[in-house]
């Protein structure tokens, strides 16, 4: 058994043990790969592994690395902060967005998207801790935010997603995390049939999957330190 399946192995478990403390079935969580900064053969590896999904946050490393990839059939996510210079190159290589906080931006990615694809799967990145130095929208401009994005042709949105304060403080990562599930369910509640709740990375899997996390993104406790 190969390191990094090694480490699924792990995450899996730990992700499993998460989902029997809340009654939920972990078949319903998916794991995303964060790749960045790992190379082609990392992802590879993790593949024939069971991943499937990954994450990158930088557009200059990414596309090489999707290139040599081309014989998997990888889901690729952009997780980093998006540029109006890098919209073009997300919406023609990725199947996901998941930092949206910006109209500019999403109307870029739609209109930008090629007709040859399916539409862009995007999140709306919510900065929940308010920390100034984390990009994504406040929580009292989410909703008037996903009312506009949902009307955009050539994306769907598809959730929210967030990174939360640093903490070994299981409560108040639950905390955060049972924000952002919170307006998850009242933009549901206005007509909006989102399905994924981008929540959850290494240090906090547990919580998140407490509070409802559909995606964990995980780097490290995959691939190891970086």
């Amino acid at each position: 058994m190969s390191r990094i399946a090694h480490n699924l192995a792990l995450v899996k478990e730990r992700i499993q043990q998460a989902a029997q403390q809340c009654g939920r079935n972990p078949g319903e969580i998916q794991l995303l790969g964060v790749s960045k900064r790992f190379a082609a053969d990392d992802i590879r590896c993790a593949f024939e592994a069971g991943v499937t999904q990954f994450g990158e946050s930088y557009l200059q490393e990414a596309l090489p690395k999707m290139a040599s990839l081309t014989d998997l059939d990888i889901v690729w996510h952009f997780i980093g902060p998006i540029q109006s210079n890098k919209t073009r190159q997300i919406a023609e290589h990725f199947h996901w967005a998941h930092s949206v906080d910006r109209f500019k931006i999403a109307s870029r990615l739609s209109e930008q998207r090629p007709s040859k694809l399916e539409p862009l799967n995007v999140c709306i990145q919510v900065n929940i801790s308010m920390e100034e130095t984390k990009s994504g929208i406040i929580a009292e401009a989410a909703k008037e935010f996903a009312l506009e994005l949902s009307q955009l042709s050539r994306i769907r949105l598809r959730g929210l997603m967030a990174i939360v304060e640093k903490t070994s403080d299981q409560q108040r990562q639950r905390a955060m995390f049972s924000q952002l599930r919170h307006m998850f369910d009242d933009l549901n509640q206005q007509g909006l049939k989102l399905d994924t709740l981008s929540m959850g990375m290494t240090n906090d899997l547990e919580a998140a999957v407490i509070e409802g996390s559909t995606m964990l993104r995980v780097g490290t406790g995959l691939f190891g330190p970086r």
